[in-house]
């Protein structure tokens, strides 16, 4: 590429980057959501999502819908361990969705997962939106894969011992 091309480039892209950056500051800290497509049935997925959760308490569990959102819980004692800000208090949640579909030609589901977290430095101040690390939340995807893998495993065990004992039987 000529640099004079180059140069002319830059020279009119660079208006946009502020743009795109005004619309961002103007919009505010967009949580971000980390998701997860597993080859599996949907209360296989379910079960394994729920069961991901134990550590936290669920205050909305709807599996008709697929909508999975914990309680907020405190973390200002690992916020103050972790960040060099002293916060007074911290708190998070998890909004997590699980909807069946088809990956190439295969049932599927995909596993959305969301973390809020909310920070406040002084009484006066009130919450902000914190930006996650998401370490937590590719954390749970994972759990949620592994357990899903094992549920998997079991069933297919279930099954070949039951052919087995069928056999056996002689029907």
């Amino acid at each position: 590429m000529k640099p004079g091309v180059l140069l002319l480039s830059l020279i009119f892209l660079t208006p946009f980057w502020g743009c795109a950056e005004a619309y961002r500051s103007s919009v505010g800290n967009i949580p971000e959501v980390y998701h997860r497509i597993y080859l599996t049935d949907l209360p296989t997925a379910w079960q394994s999502t729920v069961e991901a959760l134990k550590s936290v308490r669920l205050d909305v569990s709807n599996q008709e819908s697929g909508f999975i959102q914990t309680k907020w819980t405190d973390n200002t004692i690992e916020k103050n361990f972790t960040e060099r800000g002293i916060f007074t208090k911290a708190q998070y949640r998890f909004l997590i969705s699980v909807v069946k579909g088809f990956y190439n030609g295969k049932p599927s589901v995909k596993v959305t997962v969301q973390k809020e977290q909310l920070i406040q430095r002084d009484v006066l101040e009130g919450w902000k939106r914190l930006p996650t690390d998401s370490i937590e939340e590719f954390t749970l995807l994972y759990r949620i894969g592994r357990l899903i893998a094992i549920r998997t495993k079991l069933a297919q065990y279930e099954n070949e011992k039951n052919e087995k004992a069928i056999q056996q039987s002689g029907f």
